[in-house]
């Protein structure tokens, strides 16, 4: 399973802009702070970014808040213009139904790539069955529960404690004594704080 595995830190430097991907670690020790500019050599001149770079940079900073790779981005968008409805917002919603992302949203999970790990290691069960899938689509209706073994973890216990006081978006129910969740509806579109502009991506693709 093909996964981007440098430091998290690099991207955010690289596209300009702080996009949390480390979950606390990013309100405490992060290296964006220290040094906001791209990383390798210094420039000694900045240089004006075209409107074809401005639209892959928006796109680079959706694949990068997600984790997602360059052909599987691909298919969700190619996906959203089949679909019925604006482009931009159907690409939005897919990419938060995504497993992991539904995690990380329900409090189980600091970040995206922590819950990428937590899915992939067979520690949480979709309406009942064990998934190590992250890139699965949920739909409304499923709930997302801890397996046998995931409930035997320390990670499970350590989360527990705390789960109950961490934001929830109103799309998905969360039952903090039971550590189990449920997508209620589709995501708000104006709920989710996009880092990205969803719109500028799909001129980019539809160039």
């Amino acid at each position: 399973m093909a996964r981007y595995t440098d430091a998290r830190c690099r991207l955010c430097r690289r596209l300009g802009e702080k996009l949390y991907l480390k979950g606390e670690k990013c309100f405490s020790k992060c290296t964006f702070d220290k040094r906001p500019y791209p990383p390798g050599p210094r420039q000694t001149r900045r240089r004006k970014v075209s409107d074809r770079g401005l639209q892959w940079r928006e796109k680079q900073k959706a694949r990068a808040v997600y984790g997602v790779l360059e052909s599987q981005f691909r298919k969700y968008y190619e996906e959203a213009v089949r679909r019925p409805g604006v482009t931009g917002d159907t690409l939005l919603r897919t990419l938060e139904l995504r497993m992991d992302n539904v995690v990380y949203r329900l409090g189980f999970a600091d970040s995206r790539q922590q819950a990428r790990q937590l899915v992939s290691h067979g520690l949480l069960s979709v309406n009942g069955r064990r998934t190590t899938i992250p890139s699965r689509i949920l739909k409304i209706g499923d709930s997302v529960d801890w397996t046998t073994r995931g409930k035997r973890s320390t990670y499970h216990a350590i989360v527990s404690e705390n789960v109950g006081s961490k934001s929830l978006p109103s799309w998905l129910v969360r039952d903090a004594n039971a550590m189990n969740g449920r997508v209620e509806q589709l995501p708000e579109i104006d709920e989710i704080g996009a880092h990205f502009n969803a719109a500028t991506i799909v001129e980019y693709y539809s160039r």
